[in-house]
This record gives structure tokens, C-alpha cells and sequence, in this order.
């Protein structure tokens, strides 16, 4: 409707008649009933028109055109999690007229208190300059490449997009050093999981509808984190959905690559011990056949944009050598077949080189060491503080003592707070 016409030109209703058919006074009456025609003659204007017709095709459920379940078979292979075989919400919901499930769970994500929230929160590396990554540019780096992933093996992307968004959400305030704290100070109370907090944050302390709490993802998106809950839970038949398994493969590849961008940046890591890595002499070669030689800044920058492309080209080859035997099958077939996708082969090794390079060498730099000790002791301290005052709780988190107990209410508000928000809060308490 936006279409017929600029918002501001007094002729909504001839608009109107051209997509809803040509009907007089009366039918338009009829169409929009009383109070949706009132607000049309009363503003003449077709902005209003067509939030009227929204409105009306919202609370009488007329049936339209499934354009999200049309365009999706049209591009999507069969093996894809469609919008139409979704298994749906806990709370049911009338379905949007333009945006399919995993738009909204999309949309509902980007647009909480908790994702906004990671921009403030550590992802390796704290108080050294503004260059590195933060817990919110890693996850929109895994998301633009699981998205391309998706897009290469015809899965569905709003689904991915969805899944990669929330992965990382329930993150504490300092990376796996907060975690790690965290879980210490819960061992007696089941201890205590980035993931699985994640799911507390989307399923209950995140309140953005009047009628349920939490968010009301479908159960695709929270299915895909509760898998990241516990990553070996599997019979060794059944296997998670593609689109997540293509987020947790996203996810390795990024933060190898940007934990090598940020290390060499700050000068905690040389490219010259670098290249002494199988996988990054391999980049190294592919850098000079394009590029001739390079150095500094620019070399770093090259050789970092190989180690994602080596991967994710080599990532999309092989599954879809492995998807073509599949090509028949739905989604939920394709789980019982316990199929994964992977980097295999000589790759997969050099991969796993890197990464017990970087654990050695870079995430048991002194350094960060010291720092990750730093901000475990605070955590510990603030949570006993807070445990012994709990009146000094937000109300959210207080009126949870009652019910999930003093320290695990304590504990998720801390898990809630970004690293400045946890650093004033310990100065006021414990500074």
C-alpha cells in the first residue's frame, strides 16, 4: 500500500481501491470496519489507510499469500530449517505478515537489554586500546560468517543469524575469566554456564512483552543453544540442526582469526612465529601469489583475511560434498542421520595447531594472566558482598531470592552487568 503513493497525498482511499479492489464507501466499511474507516475519513491520509489494514489483517488473521514459506522454497534446499515446519513458541503468537519466526527471533535478540549489553563486555583482551574485539564485534563477525556459509549450502539464514546473535549472549562481564568465577562461587548450586545463562536471560530476566516473560524464541533457536549447553550431548544417531552446526564451525573460525588480528595488533604475538604455523604459511603463500610481499599493518591485515577464507571456502567444499546424498531429506531427517558438518582432513590439523598455539602463547600471555586473576578475585568478592546485602539487589534480581536463592540471584545479576558496570559496582561496595 506504502507503495501507491507519497505518505502525505489526500487520495488513500483510490490507493486503496486499486490494491483491495474497486468498492464503494460501503465496502470500504465493510473491509475496515467501523473504527479502522473512522480513522481513514478522519485523516484522509494513506500512512493511516494502511495502519488500519495492518491492524485489521492482524486481529481477524485474514489469510494472505505465505510469501516467507514461498521464498523460502524457492531458495532454500530441502535439508534447510524451514519457517513452515517450525515447531513453534511456548506462548503461541499470531503470525507477522511480513517478518517469518526466525526474522522476529532475530529482531527480538538485536533489540534486548542483554545483547546491547555486550558491546561493554571482554572478549579476550581488556584495557589495552580500543582496537580489540569486544564480546558484541565477535558475535556480529560470527554472524556475517555463518551467514555466508548458510547462503553457500542453502540453509536458512534468518535462523542462523538468529542463532549466531544469541550464542554468546549470556556472557559475564570478562570473558571465561568471569565465568570461570562464577562457576566457582555456584559449585554447590549446579555451578554456572555462559550458555546456559543465556537461556535464562531469553526465557525469563529479559521482559519486553506484557503477556510472558523472556522473549519467546521459537524452539529451533532455543533448541540450537540449549546444544551449546552441553556441545557432546548426542546419542550418535541424531545430530542438530545444519544452520547450528554452521554458527559453532562460524564461531571457531572467527575467533582464531580475530584473536590473531587483536595479538599481533598489540604486540603480544609476532607474524615471523606466526608463520612457522602450517595453516598460516599457508595463508602467507596465498598473500604473496596475490599481493607480492607485504609487511606491518598490512600484512596483518592480508593474512588474517586468508585464514577466513581458507577455512570457510574449505568449510563450504566439503559440506557440500557431503550434503549432495541428502538433498531429499527435511531438516529434522537430516538430524536423525546424525551427519555433521567440519573441517576435515590435513586443515582440520593445522587448525588444531593454531589453536594449541595460541593457548599457549597468547591466552597464558603473563598479561592476561594477571588480568583474568585481577578481576576473578573482584567477582568473588562482590558476590559474597552482595550475597550478605541482598536489599542492595535490583528489583528483578531480589525478587528472585525467594525462588532460585540468594547466591544464584546475586550471581545473574553480576553474569548481567558489563565490565564498567561490575567496576562500579565493586568500588561501591568493596573500593
Amino acid at each position: 500500500i506504502l507503495d501507491c503513493g507519497a505518505h502525505e497525498r489526500n487520495d488513500g482511499i483510490r490507493n486503496a481501491e486499486d490494491v483491495f479492489g474497486n468498492v464503494d464507501n460501503h465496502g470500504h466499511r465493510r473491509f475496515f470496519g467501523n473504527l479502522g474507516w473512522s480513522r481513514v475519513v478522519a485523516t484522509g491520509r494513506q500512512l493511516v489507510l494502511f495502519q488500519a489494514a495492518i491492524e485489521l489483517l492482524v486481529s481477524t488473521q485474514i489469510t494472505t499469500p505465505n510469501l516467507i514459506a514461498d521464498r523460502e522454497a524457492k531458495l532454500l534446499a530441502r535439508y534447510a530449517m524451514h519457517s513452515s515446519e517450525s515447531a513453534g513458541r511456548v506462548h503461541p503468537e499470531i503470525e507477522h505478515l511480513m517478518r517469518g519466526p526466525f526474522q522476529r527471533d532475530r529482531d527480538r535478540v538485536l533489540h534486548s537489554s542483554a545483547f546491547r549489553r555486550l558491546s561493554g563486555k571482554t572478549q579476550v583482551f581488556t584495557g589495552q586500546g580500543d582496537y580489540h574485539r569486544t564480546r558484541l564485534t565477535h558475535t556480529m563477525e560470527v554472524a556475517s560468517i555463518a551467514r555466508t556459509i548458510g547462503r553457500s549450502l542453502r540453509l536458512n539464514e534468518d535462523l542462523i543469524e538468529a542463532l549466531a546473535l544469541l550464542h554468546d549472549i549470556g556472557h559475564p562481564p570478562f570473558g571465561h575469566a568471569g565465568e570461570e568465577a562464577l562457576d566457582e562461587m555456584l559449585k554447590h548450586d549446579g555451578g554456572f554456564s555462559h550458555n546456559k545463562f543465556a537461556l535464562t536471560l531469553v526465557e525469563e530476566l529479559e521482559q519486553r512483552y506484557p503477556t510472558f516473560p523472556g522473549l519467546n524464541l521459537t524452539a529451533e533457536v532455543l533448541g540450537g543453544q540449549k546444544r551449546r549447553v552441553d556441545k557432546q550431548q548426542s546419542d550418535g544417531q541424531h545430530s542438530p540442526l545444519l544452520e547450528v552446526q554452521v554458527v559453532d564451525l562460524a564461531d571457531s573460525i572467527t575467533y582464531n582469526a580475530h584473536d590473531v588480528d587483536d595479538a599481533v595488533e598489540l604486540g603480544w604475538l609476532r607474524i615471523d612465529e606466526l608463520l612457522e604455523l602450517p595453516i598460516m604459511a599457508k595463508c602467507h603463500e596465498s598473500v604473496l601469489q596475490k599481493f607480492g610481499k607485504l609487511e606491518g599493518d598490512v600484512l596483518r591485515r592480508a593474512l588474517v583475511h586468508e585464514l577466513v577464507n581458507l577455512q570457510v571456502a574449505h568449510l563450504i567444499y566439503e559440506s557440500q560434498q557431503t550434503l549432495i546424498e541428502l538433498e531429499t531429506l527435511s531438516a529434522r531427517e537430516v538430524c536423525e542421520t546424525g551427519v555433521r558438518l567440519e573441517i576435515a582432513g590435513p586443515l582440520a590439523e593445522h587448525k588444531a595447531g593454531l589453536q594449541k598455539f595460541l593457548y599457549a602463547r597468547l591466552y597464558r600471555h603473563a598479561d592476561l594472566v594477571r588480568a583474568r586473576r585481577e578481576a576473578q578475585a573482584k567477582i568473588k568478592v562482590l558476590v559474597e558482598i552482595l550475597e550478605e546485602n541482598e536489599q542492595e539487589l535490583p528489583e528483578m534480581f531480589r525478587s528472585r531470592c525467594s525462588t532460585r536463592g540468594t547466591r544464584v540471584s546475586v550471581v545473574e545479576c553480576i553474569a548481567s552487568m558489563t565490565d564498567n558496570t561490575f567496576l562500579e559496582t565493586y568500588q561501591r561496595f568493596a573500593g
